[in-house]
């Protein structure tokens, strides 16, 4: 079975294949990265119709090669994905939260969610149901600690900044590039922390298997 996974951060392959290989090895995975994405987004601002058009393309390509499922990994392109998703339904397309959200809700009722690229916190907490409070919380200066390849400074900010989201229930993880991190935030803030890789590959296994991850 062959399951494509789309990035628009170089970061996000290593999480999500490492969490295939914890729970899941049995698939073949296909990576794709367009990393200018991210870099457009930033730079533009906000989502644009050109951008949905490029992750329909490249949704299409993944189905194309015979991918039972796709996964994007990108948390700042939900309207995007979204679109993909109805452009290749029925084939199961997950946008990288959705399955953490789920996990998240069904923990807690006050959420913090952590993030290190802007955008994110810009798009991600309207995807969560009402009943749930979400907290925002930006990790400053992690992404690009990450980018210069201090990965150790990266997961260090983040567990400080994940400090103020203490009065949280549950601590949610925005970005496949910050599950790395999840063992120092869960020591900073004594609260079940989720990760986008694990969930997504628990629900991608159940739809695409009938079996819980």
């Amino acid at each position: 079975m062959r399951i494509a996974l789309i990035h628009a951060l170089r970061h996000s392959p290593p999480p999500i294949e490492a969490a295939f290989a914890r729970a899941w090895p049995e698939p073949v995975l296909m990576n794709l990265l367009d990393d200018s994405l991210s870099a457009d987004l930033a730079r533009e601002g906000a989502l644009t119709p050109r951008m949905t058009e490029r992750f329909l393309a490249l949704a299409r390509y993944a189905a194309g090669t015979g991918a039972k499922g796709i996964l994007f990994t990108c948390s700042a392109f939900g309207p995007c994905i979204e679109a993909c998703a109805r452009d290749l339904a029925p084939l199961p397309v997950l946008k990288p939260n959705e399955a953490m959200i789920e996990e998240a809700c069904a923990a807690g009722a006050r959420i913090g969610l952590l993030a290190t690229f802007p955008a994110t916190l810009d798009t991600m907490p309207a995807e969560f149901p009402a009943h749930v409070t979400v907290v925002p919380k930006l990790a400053e200066g992690a992404l690009a600690a990450l980018d210069a390849g201090d990965a150790a400074a990266h997961d260090r900010l983040a567990a400080e900044a994940a400090r103020s989201l203490r009065d949280c229930d549950v601590i949610a993880l925005a970005q496949f590039s910050l599950a790395r991190a999840a063992p120092l935030v869960a020591e900073a803030t004594g609260r079940p922390v989720f990760t986008t890789p694990d969930s997504a590959v628990r629900k991608l296994r159940r739809l695409l298997t009938g079996q819980a991850g």
